[in-house]
């Protein structure tokens, strides 16, 4: 009964915030595509004092507003290993401190691979991503927001899902989707990001996770986000620890090096500690990462 009640005041906590009541808004008017019919449901519990969210069925954006809008706005994408997302720190908590900087924040709740509610799991969390960036991008001038200045951040495997997005934005994930608005973020910032699924340096429970455990090569260089950068991805930002011992920081350091051989504009930040998973808070340090990002997201243009 402890445990329920927690989990209805964080619940309730992640609805409210910055003074206003959120409301989760369905990301899709109509049919999810490739879903299939599925008794499973939703489901939250508490983490380490956090929100952890799983079997995410349907898909929902969380716009958190600033009360001074400087016209950009900033899809989070909250890590997980694709098998849950950390709501909370790796997604209200970074929206709150967004909106203190006058940025228009979206909190993406993803769909998270299954084959019992997706017709192909591997590409469900990146049509959520596009119908995120086009549905932002669509409403922009309602919003107040620039359509130019439409943004994608994620964290761990949040972030495999927001190098997704800036690079495979030429890929249509739905291919019964008429509609021509450009998925391409116009940034892109990857905190502790899974990036690759190379054996190396991969985190093994996002790859079974998002394409599986035996897959063919192809697919898996597909799916490995650094050797996707071309001349047309956008502008990146990047954070790692060099002691992550779960995501090993490999997967950002070759996601810079791709974006300087094809000349695309980056800018990565490497501590020696924090491990992984601290959200906005390295305690290892008292350099904060999050005003080295907006000291940079002034810098775009």
């Amino acid at each position: 009964m402890r445990n329920f009640l927690i989990i209805i005041f964080l619940l309730t906590r992640y609805k409210t915030a910055c003074g206003q009541t959120l409301t989760e808004t369905p990301l899709y008017p109509g049919t999810i595509p490739g879903s299939k019919p599925s008794s499973i449901s939703e489901k939250s519990i508490i983490v380490n004092g956090g929100i952890r969210i799983s079997s995410v069925v349907t898909p929902t954006l969380t716009k958190f507003t600033p009360a001074n809008p400087n016209g950009m706005a900033i899809i989070i994408c909250p890590g997980g290993g694709y098998t849950r997302l950390s709501i909370d720190h790796e997604g209200v908590e970074v929206a709150k401190a967004l909106n203190l900087q006058g940025i228009t924040a979206f909190v993406l709740k993803y769909r998270l691979p299954n084959d019992t509610i997706m017709a192909d799991k591997s590409i469900g969390p990146l049509q959520d991503a596009q119908q995120a960036i086009r549905t932002v991008r669509k409403q922009a001038a309602a919003l107040g927001l620039s359509p130019n200045k439409i943004g994608i951040m994620g964290f761990s495997a949040g972030g495999h899902l927001a190098s997704l997005a800036a690079t495979h934005f030429d890929f249509a994930t739905d291919a019964t989707n008429k509609d021509t608005t450009s998925t391409r973020p116009d940034f892109v910032i990857l905190i502790y990001p899974v990036i690759s699924f190379n054996d190396s340096i991969l985190h093994r429970g996002s790859r079974n996770s998002l394409i599986g455990k035996n897959t063919p090569a192809e697919l898996v260089k597909q799916f490995s986000n650094e050797l996707q950068v071309t001349k047309n991805s956008p502008p990146a930002f990047l954070v790692h620890t060099a002691d992550d011992a779960t995501v090993p920081v490999a997967n950002s350091i070759r996601y810079y090096l791709a974006c300087l051989e094809n000349k695309v504009p980056a800018e990565m930040h490497l501590y020696p500690k924090g491990g992984h998973g601290f959200g906005m808070h390295n305690k290892t340090t008292a350099d904060k990462w999050f005003d080295r990002l907006l000291n940079w997201i002034n810098t775009l243009h």
